[in-house]
């Protein structure tokens, strides 16, 4: 993606976030390319986010505890007859 200077300066923060997730963005000044944004650090191979995603998944639910179900979680606020107390 080509921006130009001054379009870029009002959406710098969004420009910065595309180029972290391997978007290509060159910054242009009177049409001519002069600046490619670039992340510091190498974007994740999807094989590896998906291995984070699912270590995290495993940690839940090793953490998860059995409770009351929700269904039934806000009968105390109505009375027999199904108004509210």
């Amino acid at each position: 993606m080509k921006v130009s200077v001054a379009d870029a300066e009002g959406q710098l923060a969004d420009l910065v976030r595309r180029a972290e997730t391997g978007d290509e963005v060159i910054l242009t000044r009177q049409g001519r390319a002069a600046v490619r944004l670039v992340p510091v650090k190498a974007p994740q191979s999807a094989a590896e986010r998906e291995r984070i995603i699912m270590a995290v998944r495993e940690a839940g639910r090793a953490k998860a505890t059995p409770g009351p179900s929700a269904a039934r979680s806000q009968d105390f606020l109505y009375d027999d007859e199904g108004l509210p107390q």
